[in-house]
């Protein structure tokens, strides 16, 4: 009793916060997912007329409030049930002790559960807004707020006053005189997607002119800049056994050390001899503060603070495996209900009456089952506005098809269940066919729903990858493993790109398949008995 209420002073507590945050333009880690998504879909908000107490910005999120009343919805039910009997039934135990017993299951169910956990702190581990800002005598917190700071609110001059503040330059200027005196930024300071990083630098040591590899021993060969003392680039130039390219060097007649620069004009090469004995003297002509190799897009890892380097278009690869990470996760919390739904629904509905409601819904399924999945998308991507594309699209696409598989298992169980004693007693004592089906045949379809599931999850993340890979799945605004992968396999020169986005989507396949192996096992009736 004290679990379940616990349970539900939590939701209780969830479903006030987020209500509270969307009335006060705040943005809560995980619980302001579902206003997030009415804002993304049109089609789940309204406006604000319909409802002015709650309306934002001119619009009724309903979907969001509604996800809200059904944390309420479930807190309330647990409240009024606290003090019916709490323990969990012996095949329940029996089942879960089962599971715990295939360790490579169970273990695979705490990295989920991990992954699940990381990716519910949101913008609070991931993104560019910093957490914490102190400045002008005043506490931000923008990473948690709906409202946009400009740069020059935080003390930024020239363009970086009118756009929103770049938090990272002011982490990197804070302390400074008419800077904030404090700026904490998340464990990754960037953005998933549309957060462009500049290109990484990494000094290289210059001795007695000649620029040598970051290890100090090895002529430089390569792209480098110079830059000023204020950081800006002064020239780019191309370095061949530590100096620019174009310098030769030699020794004149006297045996002094000269360096020449060779010009090209047109089919003529020119020379021309620089009246210096010195490499140092020649080199710092320019007068640059430092050198630096600059790694252009994508960048290695372990460069300009990226873990794992970055992609073709500039965003941190780290980050955006996150980002993708909760993709696949929101997409699982839409997709796996409406499949389950319609195919419980479909089901037990065609698995008890048979006959001819049977035979028509089955041709019906068939024809479904028949249409060109991949053309379909091809064509909705077309003709959908701009506007209405997006996950929410994607998912309705993928569902229409996922029920299929569930609703054949469930009829072909519903059938055989409908035969049992049970059934034709409850018969006897009147109950309809809807008592009958909710209330003693669907609890004894929990071994079907339960071993699904795991493969089910699977595959929608598979098929959102897929989807992407081939360029019609999410927009560009959405982080995507499979478009990750694909700008991997585009750049193979670059292969931490691709084995990034190959290992993190085989690693989440792999434990969601360990996890529905056990699961699998554990409900199993043919390898356990019921006195076991």
């Amino acid at each position: 009793m004290k679990h379940k209420t616990t349970i539900a002073m939590l939701l209780i507590l969830a479903a006030v916060a987020g209500g509270v945050g969307e009335l006060c333009g705040w943005l809560l880690p995980t619980l302001s997912w579902p206003f997030t998504v009415s804002r993304e879909m049109c089609i789940f908000s309204a406006p604000g007329e319909w409802f002015p107490l709650l309306a934002v910005d001119g619009r009724f999120h309903w979907f969001g409030w509604l996800c809200m009343l059904m944390l309420l919805a479930v807190a309330v039910y647990l409240l009024l049930r606290r003090r019916e009997d709490m323990r969990v039934a012996p095949a329940i135990a029996r089942c879960w002790a089962r599971f715990r017993g295939f360790k490579r299951g169970y273990y695979s169910l705490l990295i989920l559960i991990g992954l699940f956990v990381l990716a519910g702190l949101d913008q609070s581990l991931v993104g560019k807004r910093a957490l914490l800002v102190c400045a002008n005598d005043r506490l931000y917190l923008p990473a948690f707020s709906r409202d946009i700071y400009t740069g020059a609110e935080f003390g930024l001059t020239g363009n970086g006053a009118l756009a929103e503040a770049d938090y990272r330059k002011l982490k990197e200027v804070s302390g400074s005189p008419g800077m904030p005196s404090f700026v904490l930024m998340p464990l990754i300071p960037f953005d998933a997607t549309m957060d462009a990083a500049s290109f990484p630098t990494e000094p290289l040591p210059v001795v007695q002119g000649l620029v040598y590899e970051p290890d100090g021993k090895t002529l430089y060969n390569g792209l480098a800049s110079r830059l000023y003392p204020d950081g800006r680039v002064h020239l780019r130039l191309r370095y061949r056994k530590g100096v620019p390219d174009g310098l030769v060097q030699g020794w004149d007649a006297e045996g002094h050390e000269v360096y020449s620069a060779n010009y090209k004009m047109g089919k003529l090469q020119k020379q021309h001899v620089i009246g210096t004995t010195s490499a140092k003297e020649f080199v710092t002509l320019t007068e640059p503060d430092k050198v630096v190799k600059v790694y252009y897009h994508p960048a290695p890892p372990l460069t300009g603070g990226h873990l794992l380097g970055t992609n073709s278009q500039g965003a941190d690869i780290a980050a955006y495996l996150f980002g993708g990470l909760q993709v696949n996760i929101k997409a699982a919390l839409f997709y796996l209900p409406v499949i389950y739904i319609i195919g419980l629904a479909v089901g037990l509905f065609m698995g008890y009456f048979a006959g001819y409601t049977d035979l028509i819904t089955q041709r019906v399924i068939e024809v479904i089952s028949q249409l060109p999945f991949l053309f379909i998308v091809m064509i909705i991507s077309d003709f959908v506005p701009h506007e209405m594309r997006g996950m929410f699209l994607i998912m309705c696409l993928l569902a229409a098809f996922g029920w299929i598989h569930i609703t054949y298992l469930v009829r072909t169980a519903t059938m055989k269940e409908k035969t049992r004693d049970y059934v034709a007693a409850a018969r006897v004592m009147g109950a309809g066919p809807v008592h009958i089906l909710l209330r003693h045949i669907l609890p004894n379809l929990t071994g079907i729903i339960v071993t699904l599931l795991p493969f089910s999850l699977a595959a929608v993340v598979l098929s959102l990858a897929s989807l992407d890979y081939m360029g019609f799945g999410l927009p560009d605004t959405y982080a995507s493993w499979g478009r990750l992968l694909n700008d991997g396999l585009a750049k193979l020169s670059s292969p931490w790109v691709v084995s990034s986005a190959f290992f993190s989507l085989v690693t989440l396949l792999v434990l969601v398949t360990f996890v529905g192996e056990a699961v699998r096992e554990a409900v199993d009736p043919r390898r356990h008995t019921y006195y076991e």
